[in-house]
């Protein structure tokens, strides 16, 4: 059988399908292909699974004007025929996306060539991509219960997938090897700050300002994403990453706290972890909303970047404040840990499973 697979620009649209894979991957023979863009992060980590990746123009439709939403009205109509030329000649059983503009065209021309559609919906918001390519899905899966009414009778509640090299077998063997990959000294604190697949500059930028403070208290390990100002700081309990791959279950299971933009898929993670969480969402972007419906169940604290960026004590006095209550991380942990559905990939590959069988009779 064969699969195609859609997404990227982001990691965001990303890591939903590559955890899908990894749990076709444990009983089932089949094909893959992905379609992404040309210059976005998703390509190095794809080629990690060994999956075959094709690129298509990609354009997006913001909601603000911009002269650029029409050149990319031809960017689109453009990625639209390189899609369908793809999909004829290959002539996938089923295309996956879990959103991204780059699969807007994708999915039209699967719809054009009556493949079966299958869309994952993450975000608390549903985006204009997802909104785009909605009406053409046999079947929508949704992270959070309360985006069953924005689907209708398509949607099924699964929560997130989560991929495998994530996932944690034995705690405390994790612990250990995590203390002996970063170096880390025990009993010191552990922050975790994950600057998102495609970096976070302010974000970066806060809590390198912050740095002489923090690490007088607790370890950092900073995820970059490639944005950084300075990525050669050699500090005393700093640890610096671009990003990691096999090793971010380590980074997670050591975490105390977690410092982080509010990112469906890092937030999916967080709550598998059951870890304590300072959120700094994207101004102005989905990722308020999320934060919002974190914070409101009491699984996240929530800080303004804007706030932030003028007072860099704040962040600091956070962190102390949040580390020295033991009954505050405790609470945070159970919380979060309640707000996603555990084992979404199962879920969704029986779907999968089931419209492909559908498609065959």
């Amino acid at each position: 059988m064969k699969i195609l697979l859609t997404g990227g620009g982001t990691m965001g649209s990303v890591s939903p399908l590559l955890a899908i894979v990894e749990e076709i991957k444990k009983e089932n023979e089949f094909e893959f292909l992905w379609i992404g863009t040309k210059n976005g992060p998703e390509k190095k980590v794809i080629e990690n699974y060994k999956i075959p990746f094709k690129t298509i123009c990609s354009g997006k439709l913001r909601r603000y004007f911009d002269w650029q939403n029409f050149i990319d009205i031809f960017k689109i109509k453009l990625g639209f025929w390189q899609s369908f030329f793809i999909l004829l000649k290959w002539r996938p059983d089923i295309i996956i996306s879990a959103g991204s503009f780059v699969s807007v065209p994708v999915i039209w021309a699967a719809w054009f060539l009556r493949i079966k559609i299958l869309i994952h919906q993450q975000d608390i918001k549903v985006g204009l991509a997802n909104k785009l390519m909605a009406p053409f899905a046999k079947v929508i899966t949704v992270t959070f219960e309360k985006s069953l009414a924005d689907y209708g009778k398509k949607a099924i509640w699964t929560g997130n997938p989560i991929r495998q090299k994530i996932k944690i077998i034995d705690n405390k063997l994790e612990i250990e090897k995590a203390e002996l990959f970063f170096s880390l000294e025990k009993k010191l604190p552990v922050i975790l700050v994950i600057g998102g697949g495609t970096g976070a500059l302010e974000l970066n930028k806060i809590i390198v300002q912050a740095l002489s403070q923090l690490t007088e208290f607790c370890q950092i390990i900073h995820l970059t994403g490639g944005k950084i100002e300075n990525n050669s700081i050699i500090k005393k309990r700093y640890f610096q990453y671009e990003f990691l791959i096999k090793e971010m279950r380590y980074a997670y299971v050591v975490a105390d706290l977690v410092i982080s933009r509010a990112g469906i898929g890092t937030l999916t993670e967080l709550s598998y972890f059951k870890k304590p969480s300072i959120l700094i969402p994207m101004p102005k972007t989905h990722q308020e909303e999320n934060a919002n419906f974190f914070q409101k169940n009491q699984a996240s604290i929530i800080l303004d970047q804007n706030e932030l960026i003028k007072n860099k004590n704040l962040i600091i006095e956070e962190i102390k404040k949040t580390l020295q209550s033991q009954k505050r991380l405790q609470g945070l942990s159970e919380n979060i840990g309640k707000l996603n559905k555990q084992d979404a990939e199962k879920e969704i590959v029986k779907m999968i499973k089931k419209l492909i069988h559908c498609y065959d009779n």
